[in-house]
């Protein structure tokens, strides 16, 4: 498990580099600044009582994004809000034009980003899910077809997230065989599922009709609704994967409800409202939502200063388990099913 990164410390750096930077957006030093949330970044709300704006601005973790892919985030977020794709935050400039700020932590550059407030909550349980997944799943398609259209500018560069990325050598979020709680019998059973999906994404492939430009994150949390509108915000991961991915981050943290399978089905409606989508496509998704699973395990193991994983711990990794456990017992090698879904 890698140490903490957002100790008080840090944060009480962040903060007072944040503040002195405030100007660069037109807010006066005296603006109130609150942590809204801590995950792969950090978030803030200003809010200037002498002006009586409010953004967010995201402080980048460490050694996470490079200056040029946050550059090539915000360029797609610029080109969907100019195209009005998605409703969506947009990137506020500074005085001088630039989108990037740098802070000054203790000698070491920072990079941060201001958004604008979009209206609207998080869907939660005891909302419609079912009506939001099937507009999710539209929006989904919109933004497959953007992304399969768009002229990225030179220079464009997002992490690939594949399978080397999740859960190969690469591993962009760390190792889910640091599982909190992960025992011998766990990690042999994790182990198998792990050379299972190799396998099976290997036999789908990354041709350019089901793997590119993704958001790679609509979890709940980042969703807004308000009234009719669904808006998507935190871009932060976006890359290149399949794009049938997008569905099993739209279900994180979430996997083991048994209310998954009403949410996929409303999903794959909406997509095909606004493009085809295959019956062995639509197969692929569980076999995507365990790759995502696994992903959050090690998430939650490289992470365990964050309020997710302290909230998730052992009880998410335990629940890893038993979901691979069935998941085995479907889609093994030795099971035809497998070939079948791969075709």
């Amino acid at each position: 498990m890698s140490a903490p990164v957002y100790d008080e410390g840090f944060l009480g750096r962040l903060e007072a580099g944040l503040r002195a930077a405030l100007p660069r957006w037109g807010l006066s030093e005296a603006a109130e600044l609150r942590l809204l949330t801590i995950s792969e970044n950090a978030t803030f709300r200003a809010s200037d009582p002498a002006s009586g704006r409010e953004v967010v601005i995201r402080v980048h973790r460490p050694g996470y994004h490079t200056r040029d892919e946050i550059e090539s985030e915000l360029a797609w977020l610029t080109a969907l809000g100019a195209e009005d794709f998605v409703a969506t935050l947009t990137p506020i400039p500074q005085t001088d034009g630039s989108l990037i700020a740098d802070l000054d932590d203790d000698g070491t550059t920072r990079h941060a980003v201001a958004f604008g407030l979009l209206a609207g909550k998080e869907p939660d349980e005891g909302d419609d899910l079912a009506r939001w997944y099937r507009e999710l799943g539209a929006v989904n398609a919109r933004l497959h077809a953007h992304a399969r259209g768009w002229a990225r500018p030179e220079g464009f560069v997002r992490k690939r997230w594949d399978y080397e990325a999740m859960l190969g050598n690469v591993r962009l979020w760390g190792d889910w065989r640091a599982g909190a709680g992960l025992d011998a019998q766990g990690l042999a059973v994790l182990e198998r599922t792990s050379a299972v999906l190799r396998d099976i994404l290997a036999d789908y492939g990354t041709g350019e009709d089901r793997f590119g430009l993704v958001h790679a994150d609509m979890r709940l949390a980042n969703l807004l609704v308000d009234g009719d509108t669904l808006s998507v915000i935190d871009f932060d991961d976006c890359g290149f994967s399949w794009y049938l991915y997008d569905f099993a981050a739209a279900v994180s943290f979430s996997e083991h409800e048994p209310y998954i399978p009403q949410l996929q089905a409303a999903w794959v409606e909406g997509y095909r409202s606004v493009a085809p989508l295959s019956e062995a496509d639509c197969a692929m998704l569980p076999i995507f939502v365990m790759l995502r699973r696994m992903l959050l395990t090690a998430w939650i193991a490289s992470h365990a200063e964050t309020p997710t994983a302290q909230a998730l711990g052992e009880g998410y990794t335990h629940g890893t388990v038993a979901l691979a456990r069935a998941f085995l017992a479907r889609y093994d090698a030795d099971d035809t099913d497998a070939g079948r879904v791969a075709s």
